[in-house]
């Protein structure tokens, strides 16, 4: 089979399992995997020169433990570092213990062993961060706790990285003494690096930054990447070590969010060409014929880390109900596991049927890590016995039981906060719901009428006496979760009005929909105030001002919907899917709408809003329908990206 074919292969069954997972809403590296299972050699073998595609995907690791060293943060591992030494050090510690027991116990030898424990002691990043952002988690203890765990495993991943090709060492050589030069040469490799980054690289990327050329400062991202890769492989050491320290190095620069941008890409590509090259090597007919002990591992491994965390995260001062949450939502394999997995096999470490087995075992895992963490909390509730926290924390609250006509916010932020300052200062009561317990208690000592749980709770919004209520404000400005919260207190209080923060006009129309009275989006807020200031200082009097405004308030920001997009628009598809933008159709002598009226175009059933008609020099804002169109007219239309050349190819063809 050619080169071109096997390409074309690799890249149609990536695509299609890509969109296929990212529709079923699950992660996009299973994917990866089992578009490898299909293209592999256990699969439809279709890409026979497997050797020749793992040296492009080692690239993949390579830019993800670069990446990650941008993201490394000493303060910030300072700040956590009680949850991250006393649970996550003793987390990794213990479960690479337990796992390299038994996979000791089942006939591995010492070097194989550890390394099936160092694979089984990580968990994902990946799912698990962005699962916990996705659902609002983040905040709660248990997820603090998890991203702690999570640091230190990734910290963990860069000695294993030199360990592990040192255990493939021949037997002549100590491992105490292939440690020890090791270690050594990471000493040596780590301070020249320092002393490059420090005093080298920000000079580099100085001059490169005033050429203000962006290939060339994407050029310079990729060369330092690749030239602290090959210095640490020189030295014996693995390639994705150089790259962590060169993040590590330009992560405390003023062009570390510009270099993520701009290594991005290539990293998700390359990555998932390495995900892809693992799932080849998976032997789904091995999988297929032990199903029992394929579950029996993942299970084993799965029960091991959570009682691990559950255990220690109480010992270090947790309440159960998060230890649990914390465990359940630790669970699974992660994405590193395969880069070891990888790294061990290329040193011949592993067998392949160890290999296959704790890829599959990982795989499922990872699949059903979004299940669970949804559902953490509620089952760590009931495996801890305790009860809600909600509960207790209202009974403390004086106020909650004479409330009445009063004004609950849902987030105690800035935005909160600044709400309920002025609800004061007019003697109006509130309560207030937060999910951030160290926010919540600082406000309680305060005195202020705050509760600690998730708005979108029937519990919480009960005790809070949303029946007497006379205003819900949802100040968080998450769209996602105010529509839920929505949801929630219009199936409890129909008619209680409901106002909604929101950062910018993309979802209006999902909220409104959802139940809400009143939608606020800052951005367009606070381009009313700033032409408020324009109009008053050219002189327009400050009744007219006003009025303006309140019209466009009344008309849900009618004016201030639609732009003109530039090279930087977010032309992303879910961008696509929620934003309008303003265009231009010029009317020419054979265009379909010349000497028709903008009435009989019907442009509202295609859902394309006319703003204005320009003739000559003068621009008429919401033309009359009856309005005939003309040759050189310019008619300006606002409407979502696809709807708009639709309606464009029918002004003009009549299609």
């Amino acid at each position: 089979m050619s080169g071109h074919f096997e390409i074309l292969a690799i890249l149609f069954s990536a695509v299609f399992v890509v969109w296929l997972f990212r529709r079923l809403k699950l992660p996009a590296i299973l994917a990866y995997l089992v578009a490898g299972m299909i293209v592999g050699e256990h699969g439809l073998n279709l890409a026979q020169d497997q050797v020749d595609y793992d040296h492009f995907a080692e690239l993949g690791i390579v830019f993800l433990l670069f990446t990650l060293g941008l993201e490394f943060s000493l303060p910030r591992l300072m700040a956590m570092r009680h949850l991250v030494l006393a649970v996550g050090s003793l987390q990794v510690g213990i479960s690479l213990f337990i796992f390299m027991i038994a996979a000791m116990f089942f006939g591995l030898s010492f070097e194989s062993a550890f390394v099936v424990g160092s694979i089984l002691a990580l968990s994902s990043t990946a799912i698990v961060i962005r699962q916990l952002s996705e659902t609002g988690a983040m905040k709660r203890k248990s997820g603090q706790l998890s991203v702690a765990i999570l640091l230190f495993q990734d910290v963990a991943v860069v000695p294993f990285l030199i360990i592990i090709p040192m255990l493939a060492l021949d037997s002549d050589t100590s491992m105490a003494w292939a440690l020890i030069v090791a270690i050594f040469k990471g000493v040596i490799v780590v301070t020249l690096l320092l002393f490059i980054g420090k005093w080298l690289l920000p000079k580099v990327f100085n001059i490169i930054a005033r050429v203000r050329t962006d290939e060339l400062f994407v050029l310079t991202t990729l060369l330092v990447t690749l030239l602290a890769s090959a210095l640490t492989q020189w030295f014996g050491l693995s390639m994705a070590l150089g790259a962590f320290l060169a993040g590590m190095m330009l992560g405390e620069s003023e062009y570390k969010y510009q270099l993520e941008a701009d290594i991005r890409p290539y990293r998700d590509i390359l990555l998932g060409l390495f995900f892809i090259t693992v799932g080849m090597k998976l032997d789904v007919g091995l999988l297929i014929s032990s199903p029992l002990s394929l579950l029996t591992i993942m299970l084993g491994f799965m029960l091991v880390k959570i009682m691990v965390v559950k255990i220690l995260a109480v010992r270090a001062g947790e309440s159960s109900k998060d230890a649990w949450a914390s465990g359940l939502m630790l669970a699974q394999m992660g994405e590193f596991g395969f880069v070891l997995i990888a790294l061990a096999n290329q040193v011949q470490l592993l067998p392949s049927d160890v290999s296959s087995m704790l890829l599959g075992a990982g795989v499922i895992s990872m699949a059903i890590t979004p299940y669970m963490i949804d559902h953490a909390r509620s089952w760590s509730i009931f495996l801890s016995q305790e009860k809600s926290p909600q509960t207790n924390d209202l009974e403390e609250l004086p106020e909650n039981k004479d409330l009445k006509d009063h004004v609950i916010i849902c987030g105690f932020g800035r935005i909160g906060q600044t709400v309920s300052r002025f609800l004061k200062q007019e003697s109006i009561d509130f309560v207030a719901i937060d999910i951030d317990p160290l926010r919540t208690r600082k406000a309680r000592e305060a005195g202020e009428n705050v509760l600690f749980g998730s708005s979108r709770q029937t519990e919480l919004l009960n005790a809070a006496h949303l029946s007497q209520a006379k205003l819900v404000v949802i100040a968080f400005g998450e769209d996602k979760q105010s529509v839920e919260v929505i949801q929630k207190v219009r199936s409890l209080s129909p008619d209680v009005p409901i106002l909604v923060r929101t950062r910018n006009d993309d979802h209006l129309e999902m909220l409104h929909d959802a139940g809400a009275n009143e939608v606020v989006p800052e951005s367009l807020e606070g381009s009313l105030m700033l032409v408020s200031q324009v109009l008053s200082l050219t002189g327009v009097p400050f009744s007219r001002i006003m009025r303006r405004v309140q019209q466009e308030r009344k008309n849900h920001y009618n004016h201030l919907h639609g732009f003109f997009q530039g090279e930087h628009t977010d032309m992303s598809p879910e961008a696509i899917d929620r934003i309008e933008f303003a265009h231009a159709i010029l009317i020419n002598t054979d265009s379909f709408g010349c000497g028709r009226s903008i009435e009989s175009l019907n442009l509202a059933k295609r859902r394309i809003h006319v703003v204005a008609l320009r003739r000559g020099n003068t621009e008429t804002e919401s033309p009359d329908e009856n309005t005939l169109l003309q040759a050189q007219d310019t008619l300006i239309v606002r409407g979502k990206p696809r709807r708009v050349e639709r309606a464009e190819r029918f002004v003009q063809e009549g299609t």
